[in-house]
């Protein structure tokens, strides 16, 4: 996806509406996520995150999308990053969830709105409200978690 303003923003809602996911994710030994992606057991590893989503939120609001990629060498902490497909009403979107040791970042790849509006901050607005009412109660910002954006 292009980056704009509105990306960032949207980035942020994101972030803020997936962090609990997130948290929950890095509960799992970094080495089965790792072996998972490797050997390509992707049910298993859509089953992972369906059932750290759906903590959260509705079933099928949060899914593993096609996969996901990890980096791991002898100079570095451990990363994964999973392909997650959100659908909320009115909106569908792609992301790569980055999860690392102490931090997580959420890069949207597409996002289509079913009738978008003109104005893109309008838009945004409703991407909130829907994640909100996917959600199965209130969430706090991640402002006060240890998440990171990634640009």
């Amino acid at each position: 996806m292009k980056h704009s303003f509105q990306c960032k923003d949207r980035e942020k809602v994101v972030a803020d509406a997936l962090w609990p996911v997130a948290s929950e994710l890095r509960l799992i030994d970094v080495a089965d996520l790792i072996s998972m992606l490797r050997f390509e057991r992707h049910a298993d590893l859509s089953d992972v995150v369906a059932s750290a989503a759906e903590l959260f939120y509705l079933p099928d609001t949060i899914k593993l999308g096609i996969g996901g990629d990890y980096r791991l060498d002898w100079a570095g902490d451990p990363q994964v990053v999973l392909d997650l497909e959100i659908r909320v009403t009115g909106v569908k979107l792609y992301v790569r969830l980055t999860l690392e040791n102490d931090k997580a970042g959420v890069e949207i790849d597409h996002i289509a709105f079913e009738d978008p509006s003109e104005d893109q901050a309008e838009n945004t607005a409703y991407l909130a409200d829907a994640l909100m009412m996917a959600a199965y109660r209130a969430l706090p910002e991640a402002i006060t978690s240890n998440i990171s954006y990634s640009n």
